[in-house]
């Protein structure tokens, strides 16, 4: 199904979009000769944001890529967004695909292919939605796994925002972790071509996915990629291919010497105190925003000062800046703070809590 053997990176290779026989052969001879692909990947029904861009050539792609798996030996995958993109690909003997961000938002289109895939003995991984929710991407992984069982993967590759960003797709990385930590024997990818958007960074994002222990990459590779159909700019000849992966740093999950297991047992022992600290102040600080509220409610006071409010993230982000922290993350952390107690307090205003 998926290559998993300990510390080898399982790699989906080709190009973005099939376009033409010449190019599909050329580059499934390249990366078979160099030993650089376990799946070959070709966009063959290309979902576009804008209309009149190349969306793909088609049923007609389906025959080269079946052609790729009988000359090569190779396992050919593409995108499928519908039940009759299945069908279709099915009856040219291809049978591992993958589900686009574009899809997997809309549980109807995820249910239809499901329903298609039943008793197909295919392989399916299922890209995160275009926006953050580890919901919506469990909810599209569990309904394809009714249809396939085991052989369901994810692939992480990143999240659209309106943020600046160097980032094609921001890769929120808390995202792919907490879906790992739901479905801890689910094999996951990193589409490293689509999170990050240019060469330039590619081998960055491959290293941050290693070193989280992410076993897969997805990478386009093209023969020529400035002159590819369609994300020119992300894709990368098999020359590039090759230096990435041999710069890349290979981590273990695990290690069995016995200094270095006392030595992490003892900083975790001591990170678990400071946790236990953490959660006895945020409750500390939880039980003075209840009084608070009952403060507001014997005045008639609203529970939420927009002068406070601003007044604690200027100070916080002061006093982190002096700690090294960064200040997106006490930001992000004090708004979490703060939404629970307007909770709170708003709980105490409509006497939902004993006073």
């Amino acid at each position: 199904m998926w290559n998993t053997v300990k510390n080898r990176l399982h790699l989906i290779t080709g190009p973005c979009s099939a376009e033409s026989e010449e190019q599909v052969h050329t580059i499934a001879r390249q990366l078979s000769e160099k030993g650089l692909v376990d799946t070959f990947r070709a966009g063959v029904w290309k979902p576009r944001t804008r209309p009149g861009t190349f969306e793909g050539v088609g049923e007609v792609a389906l025959s080269w890529l079946a052609d790729v798996q009988r000359d090569y030996k190779l396992r050919a995958s593409i995108e499928v967004a519908n039940a009759s993109h299945v069908e279709l690909a099915l009856k040219y003997g291809i049978n591992n695909f993958w589900i686009g961000a574009r899809t997997t938002v809309n549980p109807f289109y995820v249910q239809e292919i499901a329903d298609a895939l039943a008793n197909t003995n295919s392989t399916v991984l299922v890209k995160n939605p275009i926006h953050p929710d580890a919901e919506l991407w469990s909810g599209g992984i569990e309904r394809i796994q009714k249809s396939c069982g085991e052989k369901v993967g994810a692939i992480h590759r990143g999240f659209s925002s309106f943020q600046t960003s160097q980032y094609r797709n921001i890769p929120r990385w808390e995202i792919p972790i907490e879906l790992k930590r739901r479905f801890p024997d689910l094999f996951l990818v990193c589409d490293i071509s689509h999170i990050a958007g240019k060469r330039s960074l590619l081998h960055e994002v491959a290293q941050k996915a290693i070193d989280l222990g992410i076993t897969g990459l997805m990478i386009e590779t093209h023969p020529n990629p400035t002159a590819a159909l369609s994300d020119a700019n992300q894709q990368i000849t098999v020359e590039g291919l090759q230096h990435i992966i041999d710069t890349l740093v290979q981590k273990t999950s695990g290690i069995t010497d016995a200094t270095f297991l006392n030595q992490l047992e003892e900083l975790r022992a001591q990170i678990d105190k400071i946790d236990e600290d953490i959660l006895n102040a945020i409750s500390s600080r939880l039980n003075l925003t209840k009084e608070i509220g009952t403060y507001k409610k014997e005045n008639n006071v609203t529970v939420f000062q927009l002068n406070r409010w601003n007044e604690i993230l200027e100070t916080r982000g002061e006093n982190g800046k002096k700690l090294n922290l960064d200040n997106a993350f006490v930001h992000k952390l004090y708004e979490t703070i703060h939404a629970e107690s307007i909770r709170l307090q708003t709980e105490v205003v409509e006497q939902k809590l004993p006073r």
